[in-house]
């Protein structure tokens, strides 16, 4: 699994929520909502530093952005692509198929 951030997704993250150089967000999996790849699950995110168990992990203008081992199941198959939605002013989730079985 790849985690690929824009530039204005990076700059909404640092902005809207705060991170700053060295911090980290981790993405995961949460029951009930929609993804275009999961019924009944949707996208969550929270603030948290501990990188050690990540499943994928990317830095994006100082900023770790990642998946733990945990969450693999959510993300299997796909690359996550994190852009900017203008109009709703907030983060896009691209889900990209990838060979990973």
């Amino acid at each position: 699994m790849k985690i690929t951030v824009t530039n204005k997704a990076s700059k909404w993250f640092k902005n809207e929520m705060g991170l700053s150089d060295g911090q980290s967000l981790r993405f995961y999996g949460k029951v009930y909502g929609k993804t275009p790849v999961h019924d009944g699950f949707s996208l969550a995110m929270t603030p948290d530093n501990d990188t050690s168990d990540a499943y994928a992990l990317t830095n994006k203008d100082g900023v770790n952005y990642y998946v733990t081992d945990s969450d693999e199941w959510f993300f299997k198959g796909y690359d996550l692509e994190i852009d900017y939605d203008a109009k709703h002013d907030s983060p896009e989730y691209n889900y990209i198929e990838n060979n990973e079985l």
